[in-house]
């Protein structure tokens, strides 16, 4: 894939990590990056930055704890997080998949790994979903809440502590992320009423509480509400969950 984008700086010039996180941010904004996209090899970015190879690592590690890309040594940078298949399974799962297909997998997983960690879930968990609830309402764009949402989805199968279910989950999410409903928008950032922050809500809430039905059912509700926005068509641009 061909980058075009205008250097920022003719060479790198030592900055601090937090200036060097912001340019890199708003690189990756600035591009037309779909899930799994390689980025530019480390010295090519580091000039197109205007920064060091050291801090750009700081900082794609930053991102790389956030889910926004993840590193193959000696394959490169790419956008998302890391699959649990390789590329090549994901794009040929992807190839025979539809979204409603998708819609029904989560609809048969998910409020059992949400039930399952209202039972088995410990402070440390929820410390993870309160975390990933809060950053979802405070993102400042779209990218940045669907990093936080599959984080706070990814959290909640964590928490259910069945690895054989969690192995599921990461397949069906890698395959859920490939596909993109992409359809033009005007907002850049979620509006305050995003109707999927009271959803998460509640079904954090019930997990916390070890409320198992109350976990499974608001969860289904949840899955229910971002396949209606699916099906409804490509008005409202991409479903965000």
């Amino acid at each position: 894939m061909t980058m075009s984008a205008e250097p920022l700086s003719s060479k790198p010039s030592p900055r601090p990590n937090g200036d060097t996180l912001l340019r890199l941010r708003a690189y990756l904004g600035e591009q037309a990056l779909g899930l799994n996209d390689r980025l530019p090899p480390e010295r090519e970015l580091s000039a197109l930055l205007g920064v060091t190879r050291a801090e750009l690592r700081k900082a794609m590690g930053v991102l790389e704890s956030e889910g926004q890309v993840w590193r193959h040594v000696g394959r490169g940078t790419f956008i998302g997080a890391r699959p649990v298949l390789n590329l090549d399974d994901v794009q040929f799962l992807s190839s025979i998949t539809s979204a409603v297909q998708i819609m029904e997998a989560r609809l048969a997983i998910e409020p059992e790994l949400a039930r399952l960690a209202a039972v088995h879930g410990v402070r440390s968990d929820f410390a993870e979903l309160r975390l990933c609830n809060r950053r979802c309402r405070e993102a400042k764009s779209w990218g940045m809440y669907e990093s936080w949402d599959n984080r706070l989805h990814y959290a909640i199968a964590a928490a259910s502590k069945n690895k054989l279910l969690m192995t599921l989950f990461e397949t069906l999410n890698a395959v859920r992320r490939s596909l993109v409903w992409q359809t033009l928008r005007t907002d850049v950032t979620p509006p305050a009423d995003h109707v999927s922050f009271l959803e998460h809500d509640v079904v954090c809430e019930a997990i916390i509480r070890h409320d198992t039905n109350a976990a499974a059912e608001h969860m289904r509700a949840h899955l229910v509400s971002i396949r209606s926005r699916l099906l409804a068509g490509p008005t409202e641009g991409p479903v965000r969950a």
